[in-house]
């Protein structure tokens, strides 16, 4: 079964398993810690916030119709990425996101080889980004645990090819030193030059395909 799609929810509880401390008491009893607070962040957001790769993925969810099964869902995933966050007040004003495509893993091996050379060519184009060309208003402060919806506009640049393009994302200021976001974007393989890997084994691939992410921003 392939993973679910991305979700703040879930985003937000895989930070939280990360970031959990557990310490021991003396009498042998274990003290959890866990960030859930609704009061705003005292201390504001200023500043840059880069990527905190534990929590962080990027990946490709298609349709697929398999000569020996029938149709599946493949998804393939990597937290290979390196970028940043800027904020000032209450604007984001600059996001860049760079993923290392040559590192995508499914639950297929033979997949992930084949897009080397087929697909997404990742031998060819080992690098996607995505640059945030328009600031983000979020209009107040978020408080901490408050979900926050947004629209961010900017360059995709995916198979050697740069389209302008709006990704609906969700996020989560989780703690004062951690920001969440996930979001989801439809692409149409002729848009960026890409060429479904079709053969003897995969029948067809459903066009469009799903950019999907979960990053988690941290301080510093």
């Amino acid at each position: 079964d392939a993973p679910p799609p991305v979700s703040l929810d879930s985003a937000v509880e895989s930070v939280t398993e990360s970031t959990t401390t557990t310490a021991g008491s003396s009498e042998g009893e274990t003290t959890t810690t866990v960030a859930a607070s609704t009061t705003a962040a005292s201390a504001g957001l200023d500043g840059d916030w880069s990527i905190d790769t534990s929590a962080s993925f990027a990946g490709y969810r298609v349709k697929e119709e398999l000569a020996s099964i029938g149709f599946t869902e493949a998804v393939g995933r990597t937290s290979d990425l390196v970028g940043a966050l800027t904020i000032a007040g209450t604007n984001l004003t600059a996001v860049v996101v760079e993923v290392d495509m040559t590192t995508l893993q499914s639950d297929s091996s033979r997949r992930d080889g084949a897009l080397d050379s087929r697909g997404l060519e990742t031998g060819t184009f080992p690098t996607a980004t995505f640059v945030l060309t328009e600031p983000i208003d979020l209009g107040s402060l978020p408080a901490v645990g408050e979900p926050v919806a947004a629209d961010a506009v900017g360059d995709l640049t995916l198979h050697g090819v740069t389209k302008t393009v709006t990704i609906p994302l969700e996020a989560q200021l989780v703690d004062e030193t951690t920001i969440v976001v996930v979001g989801s974007l439809e692409v149409a393989f002729a848009d960026y030059g890409i060429e479904a890997p079709t053969g003897f084994s995969v029948l067809d691939i459903e066009d469009p395909g799903t950019l999907e992410l979960q990053i988690a921003f941290v301080r510093g």
